[in-house]
């Protein structure tokens, strides 16, 4: 099973972190990096794991209709075996405005599931992207866990609820420094384009939103609910709502300005959340 899915992670898209990043963000006590996008081959994953001791590396997600499961499971067994208990294979389904292949998803993710484990790959090494009940279960039944996205306490709890104590849950939280209208405006593009897309929207509309809060680019409500900002403590207290709530991991995707060095940033929310290395 991957070790130390625990405490807090770091989740950036795929070419956004570099092997000086991972290894800064493993020295302040970040204990994984998550990235979104992930090429299927994992050799950006194997390049963090490579410049770190002890980070988790998972892929965030990689994409059922991008990527065949056999590819994807040589090259999980090549990463595996060079950094065992060290790669977490995310996994999911994307959503249909994207893949213009989308098709019977659950039964397709249950398909991928099966021909991962035919080709070796533990279900305890498998995370799952999941936000309804259906596939939650899923998750839990199949892999080690759900990796939910643009979700808040109250899904992490309904999932931990629903899941039980046992499988992981790592869930992802956005967040912005600073509480100036240029950090609600910069929030509310990290959020907006998830608010054109029915699977969120419809999750989102489960959790109390409303229709005129995911409407357009989203009401200040469901923009600050999804992608809070303010100083580090702030960031801290809705990082450590969803693991009060249940999740074994939280992990924070800080939206900054295109061009600007993240590491500052996380240092402080380091710093508030007292993490340790």
């Amino acid at each position: 099973m991957v070790n130390d899915v625990r405490g807090v992670g770091v989740w950036r898209r795929s070419g956004q972190t570099s092997p000086q990043l991972a290894k800064e963000l493993e020295n302040l006590g970040y204990r994984s990096i998550w990235l979104g996008l992930s090429p299927g081959d994992l050799a950006e994953p194997e390049e963090l794991l490579a410049a770190t001791d002890r980070l988790v590396v998972g892929t965030g997600i990689v994409n059922m209709w991008a990527d065949e499961p056999e590819p994807v499971a040589e090259a999980y067994h090549r990463v595996a075996a060079r950094f065992p208990g060290r790669l977490a294979l995310g996994v999911g389904i994307g959503h249909p405005e994207a893949t213009r292949e989308y098709r019977s998803p659950y039964a397709t993710i249950v398909d991928y599931l099966d021909r991962l484990a035919a080709a070796g790959v533990p279900e305890q090494d498998v995370v799952l992207a999941a936000l309804g009940p259906k596939v939650l279960k899923l998750a839990a039944e199949r892999t080690a866990g759900p990796h939910p996205y643009l979700v808040t306490p109250e899904h992490t709890r309904r999932s931990r609820e629903l899941i039980g104590p046992e499988p992981l849950l790592v869930t992802e939280q956005k967040a912005v420094l600073g509480s100036t209208p240029a950090a609600r405006d910069l929030a509310r593009h990290g959020v907006g384009m998830y608010l054109r897309l029915r699977n969120y929207v419809s999750n989102l509309l489960t959790l109390g939103f409303t229709e005129d809060d995911v409407a357009g680019d989203g009401s200040d409500r469901v923009i600050d609910a999804l992608a809070p900002q303010g100083d580090p403590a702030t960031v801290a207290a809705a990082l450590t709502a969803h693991l009060d709530a249940g999740a074994s991991q939280v992990v924070l995707q800080l939206l900054t300005e295109d061009g600007e060095d993240p590491l500052p940033g996380y240092r402080a929310i380091a710093e508030a959340l007292g993490l340790t290395n």
